[in-house]
């Protein structure tokens, strides 16, 4: 098969497409002939060097988010049939630690990510465990759904598990033009909440306000001002943040007293600092959003699947473009997801 090899750190040129074997489906696996695969900023940062995940190693096929049909199963498997159209939960755990026991495979230590240390979707097939392999209805789009697992996932539990997300709410949604972010702004609204989408251009605010949010602010001008207007005087009751030392203070001087900041990124940093009295008196809620559940993907599904939502896409290409033609370095600048069609 064709896939898109990485077999050095460094620029585009780390990658290339090569003749690879075809994968073969353990007893409980499936392989899925990829239709869609979204780009994931861990592709960029691991081909740059050094690999993120540990057990990460070269040569290595990316591709975290994939949608396909499969064409083959193991001997063991009865949940899947040849043909089935299926969305792929890239998390694997080990099956027997107390981490995977409690549905927190993401915390295995054994963990294993499609596409992130172990071969993934920039190829013609992949092969996965078929309890990861989720059916897809006919009436959404495979490439609608390759652009769900993670960023969808991962706002699904910020949103609701963590945030705690519910009617009447005011939701602060920062870098609001991104997957996760147009996820979240969905889900909030879902919810019934008000949202504020804060980001860095118009154009991307404009995503936003098609996507339902309420109040649209720029990230290079103050924003807790005009959070407290919004809301009468009060602050918001949540900040979802997943930028980091760049917005840290900003989305903590937004927040109502008793409010609730959940983190999860830090694309713009690692370390902050901040006033503790600031946040114990007023009882602010600092919450970590880490790996989520299989639960929270299915339940994810489940509802994207039930309509009024929708994924933003950036552009399309093969996998002979991915690198040539957006560089894997200029994501940051497009509103949505890169979907590679093999």
């Amino acid at each position: 098969m064709r896939a898109l090899v990485q077999t050095a750190f460094g620029g585009p040129e780390a990658v290339a497409v090569q003749r690879v074997p075809d994968p073969e489906p353990g007893p409980r696996d499936v392989v899925v002939e990829v239709a869609a695969c979204a780009l994931n900023r861990l592709d960029l940062l691991q081909r740059r060097g050094p690999g993120m995940l540990p057990g990460f190693s070269l040569p290595h096929i990316a591709g975290m988010d994939i949608a396909g049909r499969v064409v083959a199963t193991g001997a063991a498997v009865t949940s899947r049939s040849v043909g089935d159209r299926v969305v792929i939960d890239p998390t694997v755990g080990c099956g027997c630690c107390p981490s995977c026991a409690a549905d927190e495979r993401g915390h295995c230590a054994a963990l294993r990510v499609i596409g992130g240390n172990a071969p993934g979707g920039y190829a013609e097939f992949v092969a996965v465990p078929a309890d990861l392999a989720y059916p897809v209805p006919d009436r959404v789009p495979l490439d609608e759904a390759a652009a769900l697992p993670t960023p969808w996932s991962t706002a699904w539990q910020a949103t609701y598990r963590v945030g705690e997300v519910g009617a009447g709410d005011c939701v602060v949604v920062q870098a609001a033009a991104s997957s996760v972010s147009i996820a979240a702004i969905q889900l909030a609204k879902r919810a019934g909440a008000r949202v504020v989408a804060v980001a860095s251009t118009d154009e991307k605010l404009a995503v936003a306000a098609g996507l339902g949010a309420d109040l649209l602010l720029r990230g290079d001008a103050p924003i807790a001002a005009p959070v407290r207007d919004f809301t009468d005087g009060r602050g918001a009751d949540v900040v979802l943040d997943h930028v980091g030392a760049a917005t840290w203070q900003r989305s903590l001087d937004c927040l109502r007293i008793g409010g609730r900041m959940v983190m999860f990124g830090n694309t713009t940093g690692d370390e902050v600092s901040f006033s503790l009295a600031s946040v114990y008196h007023r009882g602010l809620r600092l919450l970590g959003s880490g790996a989520y559940t299989a639960d929270d993907f299915g339940l994810m599904l489940q509802t994207y699947f039930s309509g009024g939502l929708r994924t933003v896409t950036a552009a399309e290409c093969g996998l002979e473009d991915l690198h040539a033609t957006f560089g894997l370095d200029n994501s940051r600048a497009l509103v949505g997801r890169v979907l590679v069609r093999p």
